[in-house]
């Protein structure tokens, strides 16, 4: 058995690197097995990593990942094998390129598009600096669709530096590529015509391709090509690689191994979003769902195939989905979007210039709101609150369970005001009443003088777990509040409350959202506003239930502060 090291792979025969794929293939499996991560894509990418490891000199050029989700064979090659089995567990290694973890990794990276504008960015300043090293973006094809991407490209001949760009082209970026680009890559890897290359070259790039990356005997030499052709240009080297390459079951289900969990949940308000889209939408001809190139992580699936004219996967392109769905709305149709939380952040002034601007109807379904857990900084769904509060004709809903986002669903359908509703992964289905716009829901009253108001399912699991310990050891109760809507705010509860120790608990960021919403209504009322959310911090990677503790929403720091206060 090799070692995994940079040096290793420096000095090995042909033979000697693809049994090194193998094992490296096999040490990626066994992990992300155990501690979850993503799979299929680091599958495809081994030969392609290891062989840039041959070629470059790392950690002296540097390497930039777009998005991360093929990083693992480079932090394996990178002296970090001994802590692979720590991945994306806290206090471990995380599961994306991140700088303060190893001088291999040369920038952090988490969302797709920014790898060009990055090295563009590096090469610059190696330039500026008179420094000798090269630069090179791994890019998949599924991130080339991405606005990012072009407005980097088209700063090449501005910007008059040299880097090497490896577009590796698994046809896949979580769910299918799609759309125009995609088809001339698939043209691209027959016998592509003059014009296809064209496409590339027309930004001042040498086209290299196509080659393929599983195989070290074309791979090594068309690196090498590469690394001599960009001392005078900047190239763009197309590789060609297969999704999960090496183990069957992923080969064959790329999207199903994309991403895979430590554990099993018991239900995914994914799935709840898909099964009450598609009863609405055979009740009303105009609803139509978008997304942003997660058709399946976000429960799609079903209302792609049964109502394929209504439905559009657009790539990764999140802003461009927003102004879709904005101009669909505005010929009557209603549209849905269905995002993760992270990546709705892309699509801030869309949302503000465009949607609401114009007060249309659309419906964000925002996924993997709150902790995220094991992706780490780049995908905590911590912001949204805070960064949708303020703006005008937005509706911003927060279930406290999976029975309570199927009635909120079903009241979007009429509602004629565009509408987010964020929701964590995981949930319980539980119990629900009617839904009415920004009216809170009392679960429990008590005489206390202590309410809190709770946003969302695991703010108020805690509120209730926060009470049982106040009642036990201290003979305290409070109310408890299902604080759903964010905006509007339900005004009339508020102020009815006699409560003088108000207490508000969300998992967001404690600045901007419901805290900050409730502390304003409350100023000047005499009363003490006690606000619970995340610190001003990025979240790192761990479990969910240890980032809340750890980072803002501690019971016990909860309940100790609520005991200060009431023995006063």
């Amino acid at each position: 058995m090799m070692e995994f090291t940079d040096e290793a792979v420096k000095s090995a025969s042909i033979q000697q690197l693809e049994s090194l794929s193998e094992e490296l293939r096999r040490e990626i499996y066994e992990t992300v097995s155990v501690c979850g991560g993503h799979l299929s894509s680091n599958l495809g990418a081994v030969e392609l990593t290891v062989a840039l490891h041959r070629v470059f000199d790392f950690p002296k050029d540097k390497l930039v990942f777009d998005v991360g989700h093929q990083c693992y064979t480079h932090k394996l090659l990178s002296g970090r094998a001994e802590k692979f089995h720590t991945l994306r567990r806290e206090g471990g290694l995380s599961g994306f390129p991140k700088r303060n973890e190893s001088d291999f990794d040369c920038y952090d990276t988490g969302h797709a598009g920014t790898a060009i504008s990055a090295c563009l960015g590096i090469a610059k300043a190696r330039d500026l600096k008179r420094e000798d090293f090269r630069v090179i973006a791994l890019v998949g094809d599924g991130s080339f669709q991405n606005g990012l991407i072009y407005e980097a490209l088209n700063s090449l001949k501005i910007l008059h530096t040299k880097v090497l760009i490896v577009l590796n082209d698994n046809g896949m970026s979580i769910s299918p590529t799609v759309g125009g680009l995609h088809e001339a890559l698939e043209r691209m890897k027959g016998e592509h015509s003059a014009e296809d290359v064209a496409l590339f070259e027309r930004f001042g790039l040498r086209y290299i391709g196509c080659v393929n990356g599983n195989s070290f005997e074309e791979l090594l030499p068309a690196l090498e090509r590469a690394k001599e052709a960009m001392e005078e240009e900047t190239v763009l080297l197309h590789v060609v690689t297969q999704k999960g390459h090496g183990y069957p079951f992923s080969e064959l289900a790329p999207m199903e191994t994309h991403g895979l969990s430590p554990k099993a949940v018991t239900k995914e308000y994914s799935s709840a979003l898909g099964e009450e889209l598609s009863r609405l939408a055979e009740r009303d001809e105009t609803i139509v769902a978008v997304s942003a190139a997660m058709t399946d992580s976000l429960g799609l699936r079903g209302f792609f195939e049964k109502f394929p004219d209504r439905a559009f996967d657009v790539g990764i392109c999140e802003e461009h989905a927003s102004v879709l769905c904005a101009a669909l709305a505005t010929q009557g149709l209603k549209p849905y979007y269905a995002i993760y939380s992270t990546f709705l952040q892309r699509a801030f002034d869309e949302i503000i210039h465009d949607v609401c601007g114009q007060d249309l109807p659309v419906t964000f379904c925002i996924d993997r709101a709150g902790a995220t857990g094991a992706d780490g900084e780049t995908h905590q769904g911590v912001f949204d609150l805070s960064y949708l509060s303020f703006i005008p004709n937005l509706t911003v809903a927060i279930p406290k369970n999976i029975a309570e986002f199927r009635k909120m669903l079903a009241l979007s359908a009429e509602y004629p005001h565009p509408l987010a509703i964020r929701y964590p992964r995981e949930g319980t289905e539980g119990e629900a009443d009617e839904v009415e716009i920004g009216k809170f829901e009392i679960l429990h009253s008590t005489l206390s003088d202590i309410v809190l108001f709770a946003a969302g399912e695991r703010c108020i699991r805690l509120a209730f777990s926060v009470r049982e310990t106040l009642l036990e050891r201290f003979g305290l109760d409070v109310s408890v509040v299902n604080a759903r809507f964010l905006k509007p705010l339900d005004g009339e509860l508020l102020a009815s409350r006699r409560e003088v120790l108000v207490v508000t608990l969300e998992d967001n960021v404690k600045v901007g959202g419901l805290g900050t919403a409730v502390s304003e209504f409350y100023r000047n009322s005499g009363k003490t506003v006690l606000t619970f959310g995340y610190d001003e911090i990025f979240l790192p990677h761990g479990e969910v239930a240890s980032l809340m503790e750890k980072y803002g929403l501690g019971k016990d720091k909860i309940v100790g502060e609520i005991v200060k206060y009431a023995r006063r």
